[in-house]
């Protein structure tokens, strides 16, 4: 019965999405200079600039500073006094246009492949640009993000798209800059646990910790193999999985692994130093106790949602929302992503709550900005609001931080001035209408 309402709740919600939004489109490309005058700039870089303007061309910024705007002839003029200007959000991690609807309807859901070891897999490729879901997280200022496959121990490649485009090949921002590993834990702990269950062909004998073992060597097998085929100047039969783990040994791809535990976390630092990768933590529920060793090995953090609860019982109730600042004083780089897809709309609502925990408001903000970007080498192009970056940012009458007050306005992504309905504004629209409420 259970399945049967799922089912056919999918299918109502479905249905409704098929009929809703057809009137959004993708932005057109930025056909003359806008300069946004009157504003307090976040800059990103823990910069702000209070009565300030910023001027972008052909989806360039070309100048920002404090002031009356030198050069305002033949461009857009955009006053937004008493309003505030923010890089665009950036959400690492998440399989935001990769599942549709959770439960009931597996036709909508694309973020795993079968089997256990797929480096090759491109979640690129999957990424949906027709998503009902992506409209209403670009309303809370987040226009980047990284589609990631899960599932197996290694889950595939992903990529860095921008959340307003045609199709795929539109989107991408940054391609395939990444390879996904869930390392292997004995269990134990809520959530994600240490890190993956192991789930090697076991015999009844075996222990967890046995089991955990027999996954990482397995991994260590892989990964002596892959680095042995792509030192061959020519292999003479080609293995896709191989090449496709080709850019973590030249530097041009990066293995995020999904470790919770401190003690995975230590052994995924060890076996990334083994092999001369360049590694990212995912998760890291207890990377407080081991920041000595992400600190000396340069290994960031992406944390995995700041509201939840600890992961030992013992653990202080707020651990959670302490982290980031808990990293920041230790000198490990970090950022953070949510849970999933739709609760990526509230990644600036995580940051924020943790200045109530020890970030000022501007280390909040770098968290999912500039931090981020760094993360997932697109500094040079994104990430803070800086001369020749790509114009993604966003205006907000209040606090984008605060739920209680963000109110974005206006949007752009490369330039192009985006479109920030979605389906949660046009039924709030259609209620408001039906029961004569005014609708802002």
């Amino acid at each position: 019965m259970k399945k049967t309402i799922l089912s056919l709740g999918g299918l109502l919600l479905g249905t409704a999405l098929a009929h809703a939004q057809a009137n959004i489109s993708p932005a057109k490309a930025q056909s003359k200079p806008i300069v946004i005058t009157g504003a307090t700039i976040h800059v990103g870089n823990g910069q702000v600039i209070n009565n300030g303007y910023i001027a972008f061309d052909k989806g360039k910024i070309t100048a920002i500073g404090e002031g009356k705007a030198p050069n305002t002839a033949g461009a857009e003029v955009i006053n937004a006094t008493g309003k505030q200007v923010y890089p665009g959000f950036i959400c690492p991690v998440t399989t935001l246009g990769l599942v549709e609807i959770e439960e009931g309807a597996r036709g909508t859901i694309d973020d795993a492949e079968t089997g256990d070891l797929n480096p090759h897999v491109r979640s690129l490729v999957a990424y949906n640009t027709d998503s009902k879901v992506i409209p209403t997280v670009r309303s809370n200022g987040i226009l980047l993000a990284q589609p990631t496959p899960s599932g197996g121990l290694i889950s595939g490649e992903s990529s860095v798209v921008q959340l307003d485009a045609w199709n795929w090949e539109d989107a991408a921002y940054k391609k395939d800059i990444a390879v996904h590993l869930n390392w292997p834990s004995a269990g134990g702990g809520r959530g994600f646990g240490g890190g993956r269950r192991a789930a090697a062909t076991t015999t009844p004998q075996e222990t967890p910790a046995e089991r955990a073992q027999k996954a990482i060597d397995n991994i260590v097998n892989l990964f002596t193999q892959a680095k042995a085929y792509n030192e061959l100047a020519k292999p003479e039969v080609t293995n896709i999985r191989f090449e496709a783990m080709r850019g973590l040994f030249n530097g041009s791809k990066k293995l995020f692994v999904i470790a919770d535990g401190a003690k995975e976390i230590v052994q995924a630092v060890k076996f990334a130093k083994q092999f001369n990768l360049s590694e990212v933590i995912v998760g890291g529920k207890q990377s407080y106790l081991v920041t000595n060793i992400l600190r000396d090995n340069n290994v960031p953090v992406i944390i995995r949602e700041t509201q939840t609860v600890p992961e030992r019982d013992e653990d202080d109730v707020y651990l959670p929302y302490k982290l980031p600042h808990i990293l920041q004083d230790a000198g490990v780089m970090y950022g953070l992503t949510g849970t999933g897809f739709w609760r990526q709309r509230n990644l600036p609502f995580e940051a924020g709550q943790a200045v109530s925990y020890g970030l000022t408001k501007e280390q909040a903000l770098a968290m999912i900005t500039i931090n981020n970007a760094k993360i997932l080498g697109i500094d040079k192009t994104t990430g803070t609001l800086e001369t020749g970056k790509d114009a993604n940012l966003f205006i907000s009458a209040g606090d984008a931080l605060d739920m209680i007050t963000i109110d974005v306005q206006t949007a752009f992504i490369q330039g192009r001035d985006i479109n920030l309905d979605n389906l949660h504004k046009q039924l709030y629209r259609k209620f408001a209408d039906k029961y004569g409420v005014k609708a802002d």
